[in-house]
């Protein structure tokens, strides 16, 4: 989870969008508030921008490669390290246009300092005030509340398939018990922080063999699971609401049931988690399902900002919910 008052990391890829749009805002309200006609507007944020995305670009990359380092650094003095990255990459820059005469008129190295104090300043506490609104305790209050949400679904259903087993089959009801009482020892932990992803499949495994119970042939699990990384760690409780949808909005409004496949896999230091089941688009379930996806975005923009996704599709008969989030391995 995101922590606060520490610097931005700018090797995650929502940081550096993000300074991205905030400096060409800058440059845009910049070139518009300095033009005499608009007929001079675009030559003005043209020349501009050429002038000045070198500057930005080599700015990111210093602080790229130097992050290992700042982000050891208290926050003020990191911040003290940042501002003189980014006053050093423009000073560079500047002599080196100077040097090749690529632009007719030349801001004077006081100007470019000036905007890149104040546009360095502005960005930095941008990402103070999204730290703030993302501190441990408002993220954790968010997961737990999100989680909470988890939880009823999960009971409801557990409790139908034991009770379908009470009377026909009461060992395999105290089986299920069991099973159960294990599942509610993880679901009611203190689900904060990451978790190995062996342990979300170990839970998925078990709240699958309840259902099994329940629906018998009528529900089949593929699992392709070998190039799972050993050491990846998820949020909790992120494959099983996926999974326990997948049952209630695929597998039981069809008579005949179906098949669920679950695709685990690492390419390019990215987990990719690909859960497909079948679709039925005269189901009324649809709504609870949209539900549950969005509490699972939510939960990964917290842990994870911009660097995870979720995307879901549906073809001839068939529901996909494909989720990508970087790779984090056990310490």
């Amino acid at each position: 989870m995101r922590k606060a008052n520490r610097l931005p990391n700018i090797r995650n890829m929502g940081v550096a969008l993000r300074i991205l749009l905030i400096t060409n805002g800058m440059l845009f309200l910049s070139s518009l508030i300095t033009i005499e006609h608009w007929s001079a507007f675009l030559g003005n944020i043209t020349a501009l921008s050429a002038y000045t995305q070198p500057m930005l670009l080599l700015s990111m990359l210093m602080i790229y490669l130097c992050y290992p380092a700042l982000s050891k650094l208290n926050y003020w003095l990191g911040m003290a390290m940042i501002m003189a990255l980014v006053l050093l990459s423009c000073t560079g820059m500047h002599h080196l246009f100077m040097q090749i005469l690529i632009f007719d008129q030349m801001p004077t190295l006081a100007r470019v300092w000036l905007f890149a104090f104040l546009l360095t300043t502005i960005t930095l506490y941008y990402f103070n005030l999204h730290q703030r609104a993302y501190s441990p305790a408002v993220a954790e209050a968010r997961l737990q509340a999100l989680q909470a949400r988890i939880r009823p679904h999960f009971l409801f259903n557990s409790i139908n398939a034991v009770l379908s087993l009470i009377r026909s089959q009461p060992k395999q009801a105290e089986t299920a018990l069991e099973d159960m009482a294990d599942l509610f020892r993880v679901l009611m932990a203190d689900n904060r922080d990451l978790v190995p992803l062996a342990q979300e499949i170990a839970l998925c495994r078990q709240y699958l063999a309840l259902e099994k119970l329940r629906l018998e042939e009528r529900l089949t699990i593929e699992w392709q699971i070998d190039e799972v990384p050993p050491d990846a760690l998820i949020p909790p409780l992120l494959l099983q609401p996926l999974i326990e949808n997948a049952v209630y909005h695929g597998i039981e409004p069809l008579a005949e049931g179906g098949t669920i496949t679950i695709q685990i896999y690492c390419r390019r230091n990215e987990i990719h988690i690909v859960l497909s089941n079948p679709y039925n688009s005269l189901s009324q379930h649809h709504n609870g399902n949209k539900m549950a996806l969005k509490n699972i975005k939510e939960r990964l923009t917290l842990h994870f900002d911009l660097e995870a996704s979720l995307k879901c599709s549906h073809t001839q008969g068939n529901y996909q919910v494909h989720i990508l989030l970087p790779h984090q391995a056990h310490p």
